[in-house]
């Protein structure tokens, strides 16, 4: 294993989770309640959210095809990134009244960001041995929860002197610096002459006769079935944070910044934790344990953020910080199982359908939680839908066969 790869590899994460905590927080508030003007915020960012996440999804598959078949996987995620920054620097231009532009430019800015990512993420299997991928997963997520801490810090107080535009030219140099070793020492690009329209044409043809994989591959098939289900929980938790905050809590921006970078801090925490215990036990424990945390911190956030409860604003602290630990291990955890399952030679293919699973879930979570608050009159109440997600999820998982432990039982 090297390791000044698998470091140029964790400080890509540093750069893009700048991005990533800006656009949930900083973005989602002063989108949902400042540049929307008619009062309803929090539905165009759901929508925006959802339809992002819709275009990654439906693209994820066919883009890893290209970049296996044109052997252009390096070249597809420095495409992505260049992408995002571009269209992060754009939020610059968004101003009160501009929903239009604003709109445009976040599905842009995600659908890059969250594209890039599944490049990103199909090097893991190539950078580190299976006795060291949780570690390796975890150290990366924990090099970008620093990243978005510096990120967090810096827009708190670019925000609180009324710069509010700078903080998306902070963030689009950030997420720039933290690619360019990425970019320069991840193992070369082993081009095969298949041109573009070739291998799209092949990625097509691929992403098809992935389905038809999948079908007779049961673990990897439950595994990211499961994993669809509860990352909709986890993304519409997160996505909806900064504006419940702002919305139900009375948050402003420069407590919302705060309040994220505890959450960044204790998902820091988190990751480190199960790095250990994931390899020793396997990654399906580890994943098992974090669902069952999730589904506690939802509950306790509906409970204790009753409006009879006096202290509900002190009592959502508690419960982001809870919600960070659970962050930070549930993604790295699940990466880690991810890169146990993927057929070796056909990661880039098979962390496209990861990126899919994980961002249709997130087209399903924001709508229905919407749908349930109107139809419940309160997001807080509307948040027992995504504990169902969490419980559908933790049954599929439970059924897949760890790889990386002797048993052929599940947990």
């Amino acid at each position: 294993m090297n390791r000044k790869t698998v470091g140029a590899w964790c400080f890509y994460d540093f750069g893009n989770s700048a991005f990533a905590v800006i656009f949930v927080t900083v973005y989602a508030a002063y989108y949902s309640g400042h540049v929307v003007t008619d009062g309803e915020g929090e539905h165009w960012w759901g929508w925006l959210v959802s339809i992002s996440m819709a275009l990654v999804a439906l693209s994820a598959p066919l883009m890893g095809g290209i970049a296996d078949h044109a052997g252009v996987r390096k070249r597809m995620l420095a495409i992505y990134t260049a992408a995002g920054v571009i269209a992060t620097f754009g939020f610059s231009f968004v101003q009160p009244g501009y929903a239009i532009l604003g709109f445009c430019l976040g599905i842009a800015a995600n659908v890059a960001f969250e594209g890039g990512a599944a490049f990103y993420n199909s090097y893991l299997p190539a950078i580190a041995p299976p006795s060291h991928q949780g570690r390796v997963s975890a150290h990366g997520f924990a090099v970008g929860y620093v990243g978005s801490l510096l990120a967090l810090g810096l827009g708190a107080w670019m925000a609180a002197k009324g710069h509010i535009e700078w903080v998306w030219i902070v963030v689009g140099v950030q997420w720039t610096i933290g690619a360019l070793p990425a970019l320069f020492l991840l193992p070369a690009d082993e081009p095969t002459g298949v041109g573009v329209f070739a291998a799209a044409r092949m990625g097509v043809e691929q992403t098809v006769e992935t389905w038809k994989r999948l079908a007779g591959m049961k673990d990897l098939r439950r595994f990211l079935l499961g994993y669809f289900f509860y990352m909709d929980g986890v993304n519409t938790v997160i996505v909806f944070a900064a504006v419940y905050a702002n919305k139900e809590l009375g948050f402003g921006v420069a407590e919302s910044t705060a309040l994220f970078a505890m959450v960044q801090l204790t998902a820091l925490v988190g990751s480190m934790l199960m790095a250990g215990p994931s390899d020793r036990n396997g990654p399906r424990w580890a994943v098992l344990r974090t669902l069952c945390w999730w589904t506690f911190v939802v509950i306790l956030a509906i409970v204790s953020g009753t409006e009879a409860f006096e202290f509900r604003k002190q009592a959502f602290w508690m419960v982001a910080g809870l919600a960070g630990l659970g962050l930070g291990s549930i993604q790295a955890t699940s990466r880690a199982f991810m890169s146990h399952l993927v057929p070796q030679g056909s990661e880039g293919e098979f962390f496209g359908f990861y990126a899919m699973c994980g961002k249709a879930g997130a087209i399903v979570g924001p709508v229905l939680l919407t749908g349930f608050a109107v139809l419940l009159g309160s997001l807080r109440l509307a948040l027992i839908s995504v504990v169902f997600f969490y419980v559908i999820g933790f049954l599929l998982v439970r059924t897949v066969v760890d790889p990386t432990l002797d048993e052929t039982s599940s947990d």
